[in-house]
Protein backbone atom coordinates (compact mmCIF):
# COMPACT_ATOMS: atom_id res chain seq x y z
CA UNK A 1 0.00 0.00 0.00
CA UNK A 2 1.36 3.56 -1.10
CA UNK A 3 1.96 6.14 1.97
CA UNK A 4 -0.85 8.55 3.32
CA UNK A 5 0.93 11.29 1.59
CA UNK A 6 0.81 11.04 -2.57
CA UNK A 7 4.27 10.67 -3.96
CA UNK A 8 4.78 10.15 -7.79
CA UNK A 9 8.68 10.00 -8.03
CA UNK A 10 10.03 10.25 -11.60
CA UNK A 11 13.55 8.82 -11.85
CA UNK A 12 16.01 8.63 -14.74
CA UNK A 13 19.10 9.65 -16.60
CA UNK A 14 20.49 13.45 -17.70
CA UNK A 15 18.38 14.59 -20.04
CA UNK A 16 15.60 12.09 -20.19
CA UNK A 17 12.62 15.42 -19.50
CA UNK A 18 12.17 14.31 -15.96
CA UNK A 19 12.66 17.63 -15.01
CA UNK A 20 9.75 19.20 -16.96
CA UNK A 21 7.19 16.04 -17.26
CA UNK A 22 7.81 16.88 -13.44
CA UNK A 23 6.89 20.45 -13.35
CA UNK A 24 3.96 19.69 -15.61
CA UNK A 25 2.24 16.87 -13.21
CA UNK A 26 2.81 18.88 -9.92
CA UNK A 27 0.99 22.01 -11.72
CA UNK A 28 -2.04 19.66 -13.11
CA UNK A 29 -2.39 18.38 -9.60
CA UNK A 30 -1.12 21.30 -7.64
CA UNK A 31 1.28 19.39 -5.30
CA UNK A 32 5.13 20.60 -4.26
CA UNK A 33 8.03 19.76 -6.45
CA UNK A 34 11.31 18.35 -5.47
CA UNK A 35 14.15 18.51 -7.75
CA UNK A 36 16.66 16.60 -6.32
CA UNK A 37 19.20 16.81 -8.70
CA UNK A 38 19.45 21.06 -7.70
CA UNK A 39 21.12 20.06 -4.65
CA UNK A 40 23.71 18.02 -6.04
CA UNK A 41 24.38 20.61 -7.82
CA UNK A 42 24.11 23.16 -5.36
CA UNK A 43 26.75 20.91 -3.14
CA UNK A 44 28.48 20.61 -6.41
CA UNK A 45 28.57 23.96 -6.93
CA UNK A 46 29.77 24.96 -3.39
CA UNK A 47 32.60 22.94 -3.54
CA UNK A 48 34.19 24.60 -6.44
CA UNK A 49 33.50 27.86 -5.15
CA UNK A 50 35.43 27.27 -2.43
CA UNK A 51 38.05 25.16 -4.23
CA UNK A 52 37.81 22.40 -2.04
CA UNK A 53 38.60 19.56 -4.63
CA UNK A 54 36.41 16.74 -4.98
CA UNK A 55 38.54 14.28 -2.91
CA UNK A 56 37.64 15.12 -0.19
CA UNK A 57 34.35 13.49 0.93
CA UNK A 58 34.37 14.53 4.76
CA UNK A 59 34.54 18.12 3.60
CA UNK A 60 31.97 17.46 1.12
CA UNK A 61 29.58 15.48 3.01
CA UNK A 62 29.49 18.75 5.86
CA UNK A 63 28.87 20.76 3.14
CA UNK A 64 26.06 18.95 2.35
CA UNK A 65 25.25 19.39 5.77
CA UNK A 66 25.08 22.69 6.14
CA UNK A 67 23.52 23.31 2.72
CA UNK A 68 21.74 27.03 3.51
CA UNK A 69 18.83 26.67 0.11
CA UNK A 70 15.70 28.14 -0.62
CA UNK A 71 13.59 27.61 -3.32
CA UNK A 72 11.36 30.36 -4.06
CA UNK A 73 9.33 31.63 -6.89
CA UNK A 74 10.88 29.28 -9.11
CA UNK A 75 14.68 30.53 -8.69
CA UNK A 76 17.31 28.88 -6.26
CA UNK A 77 19.22 30.60 -3.37
CA UNK A 78 22.14 29.20 -1.93
CA UNK A 79 23.54 30.93 0.90
CA UNK A 80 21.10 34.04 -0.03
CA UNK A 81 22.48 34.70 -3.62
CA UNK A 82 20.70 33.52 -6.41
CA UNK A 83 22.36 30.77 -8.44
CA UNK A 84 19.26 29.46 -10.97
CA UNK A 85 21.30 29.97 -13.94
CA UNK A 86 24.77 29.04 -12.49
CA UNK A 87 24.04 25.36 -11.59
CA UNK A 88 22.29 24.26 -14.31
CA UNK A 89 25.68 24.42 -16.57
CA UNK A 90 26.96 20.92 -17.87
CA UNK A 91 30.11 21.61 -15.93
CA UNK A 92 27.88 21.76 -12.66
CA UNK A 93 25.82 18.66 -14.01
CA UNK A 94 29.29 17.13 -14.58
CA UNK A 95 29.94 18.43 -10.49
CA UNK A 96 26.82 17.09 -9.20
CA UNK A 97 27.55 13.59 -10.46
CA UNK A 98 30.73 13.07 -9.02
CA UNK A 99 29.26 14.40 -5.56
CA UNK A 100 26.41 12.24 -5.96
CA UNK A 101 28.37 9.02 -5.88
CA UNK A 102 29.24 9.93 -2.55
CA UNK A 103 27.52 7.82 0.32
CA UNK A 104 28.28 10.89 2.75
CA UNK A 105 26.87 13.00 0.60
CA UNK A 106 23.48 10.94 -0.30
CA UNK A 107 23.32 10.43 3.59
CA UNK A 108 22.80 14.30 4.56
CA UNK A 109 20.11 15.51 2.13
CA UNK A 110 18.46 11.97 2.44
CA UNK A 111 16.37 13.80 5.57
CA UNK A 112 16.22 17.16 3.80
CA UNK A 113 14.68 15.67 0.99
CA UNK A 114 11.86 13.08 3.02
CA UNK A 115 11.10 15.91 4.83
CA UNK A 116 9.91 18.00 1.72
CA UNK A 117 7.07 15.65 1.25
CA UNK A 118 4.26 17.72 2.73
CA UNK A 119 0.42 18.00 1.96
CA UNK A 120 -0.97 17.72 -0.84
CA UNK A 121 1.60 15.92 -2.29
CA UNK A 122 4.79 15.41 -3.82
CA UNK A 123 6.22 14.87 -7.17
CA UNK A 124 10.12 14.28 -6.73
CA UNK A 125 12.74 14.47 -9.74
CA UNK A 126 15.98 12.77 -9.11
CA UNK A 127 17.97 9.51 -9.41
CA UNK A 128 16.93 7.10 -6.92
CA UNK A 129 13.39 9.19 -5.56
CA UNK A 130 11.61 5.47 -6.06
CA UNK A 131 14.46 3.38 -5.10
CA UNK A 132 16.23 5.06 -1.63
CA UNK A 133 14.63 8.05 -1.21
CA UNK A 134 10.75 7.47 -1.20
CA UNK A 135 10.37 3.45 -1.58
CA UNK A 136 6.93 3.40 -0.49
CA UNK A 137 6.23 6.11 -3.44
CA UNK A 138 2.17 4.99 -4.38
CA UNK A 139 3.55 5.86 -8.19
CA UNK A 140 7.00 5.46 -9.53
CA UNK A 141 7.97 6.26 -13.00
CA UNK A 142 11.67 5.31 -14.54
CA UNK A 143 12.01 7.87 -17.81
CA UNK A 144 15.19 7.08 -19.94
CA UNK A 145 15.75 8.20 -23.78
CA UNK A 146 18.87 7.24 -26.14
CA UNK A 147 21.49 8.86 -25.31
CA UNK A 148 21.71 10.34 -28.59
CA UNK A 149 17.87 11.91 -28.40
CA UNK A 150 18.88 13.13 -24.91
CA UNK A 151 22.42 14.57 -26.21
CA UNK A 152 20.37 16.16 -29.54
CA UNK A 153 17.35 17.91 -26.34
CA UNK A 154 20.47 19.13 -24.97
CA UNK A 155 22.10 20.73 -27.54
CA UNK A 156 18.95 22.62 -28.24
CA UNK A 157 18.57 23.70 -25.10
CA UNK A 158 21.81 25.58 -25.30
CA UNK A 159 21.71 26.71 -28.60
CA UNK A 160 18.10 28.72 -27.48
CA UNK A 161 20.22 30.46 -24.54
CA UNK A 162 22.92 31.70 -27.17
CA UNK A 163 25.60 29.45 -25.63
CA UNK A 164 28.19 27.52 -27.53
CA UNK A 165 27.82 23.78 -27.52
CA UNK A 166 29.11 20.57 -29.30
CA UNK A 167 27.07 17.56 -30.26
CA UNK A 168 29.65 14.81 -30.32
CA UNK A 169 30.97 16.41 -26.80
CA UNK A 170 27.38 16.06 -25.46
CA UNK A 171 26.81 12.77 -26.23
CA UNK A 172 30.20 11.97 -24.79
CA UNK A 173 29.78 13.56 -21.89
CA UNK A 174 26.17 12.22 -21.09
CA UNK A 175 27.48 9.07 -21.99
CA UNK A 176 30.15 8.97 -19.57
CA UNK A 177 27.86 10.71 -16.59
CA UNK A 178 25.43 7.49 -17.29
CA UNK A 179 28.60 5.17 -16.73
CA UNK A 180 29.30 7.02 -13.43
CA UNK A 181 25.62 7.31 -12.13
CA UNK A 182 24.94 3.59 -12.69
CA UNK A 183 27.88 2.48 -11.14
CA UNK A 184 28.17 4.07 -7.98
CA UNK A 185 27.70 2.00 -4.78
CA UNK A 186 25.97 4.69 -3.52
CA UNK A 187 22.05 4.40 -5.03
CA UNK A 188 23.09 3.69 -8.33
CA UNK A 189 21.01 4.77 -11.03
CA UNK A 190 18.47 1.86 -11.87
CA UNK A 191 14.65 1.70 -11.73
CA UNK A 192 12.55 0.50 -8.69
CA UNK A 193 11.39 -2.93 -9.09
CA UNK A 194 7.94 -1.73 -9.27
CA UNK A 195 8.51 1.64 -11.21
CA UNK A 196 6.98 1.91 -14.67
CA UNK A 197 9.48 2.74 -17.62
CA UNK A 198 8.79 4.46 -20.26
CA UNK A 199 10.68 5.46 -23.06
CA UNK A 200 11.07 9.32 -23.99
CA UNK A 201 12.80 8.75 -26.87
CA UNK A 202 9.94 8.96 -29.29
CA UNK A 203 7.15 10.61 -27.27
CA UNK A 204 6.09 14.06 -26.61
CA UNK A 205 6.28 15.86 -23.50
CA UNK A 206 2.56 15.58 -23.38
CA UNK A 207 2.09 11.97 -23.86
CA UNK A 208 4.72 11.01 -21.20
CA UNK A 209 2.85 13.25 -18.54
CA UNK A 210 -0.80 12.22 -19.34
CA UNK A 211 0.76 8.18 -18.48
CA UNK A 212 2.38 9.71 -15.19
CA UNK A 213 -1.44 11.39 -14.68
CA UNK A 214 -3.43 8.17 -15.50
CA UNK A 215 -1.09 6.43 -13.13
CA UNK A 216 -1.37 9.01 -10.57
CA UNK A 217 -5.49 8.79 -10.63
CA UNK A 218 -5.50 5.36 -10.51
CA UNK A 219 -3.27 4.79 -7.17
CA UNK A 220 -4.48 8.52 -5.66
CA UNK A 221 -8.23 8.58 -6.96
CA UNK A 222 -8.78 12.23 -5.38
CA UNK A 223 -6.43 13.73 -7.62
CA UNK A 224 -9.25 12.67 -10.81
Amino acid sequence: MPDALPVITIDGPSGSGKGTVTQRVAAQLGWRVLDSGALYRLVGFAVDQRAIGFEDENKISKIAEELDVEFKDGKIFLDGREVTDLIRTEGAGNNASKVAAMPGVRAALLDWQRGYAQPPGLVADGRDMGTTVFPTAGVKIFLTASAAERAQRRYKQLKEKGLPANLAALTTEIEERDARDRSRAASPLVPAADAIVIDSTALSIEDVVETVLQNARRVYPATS
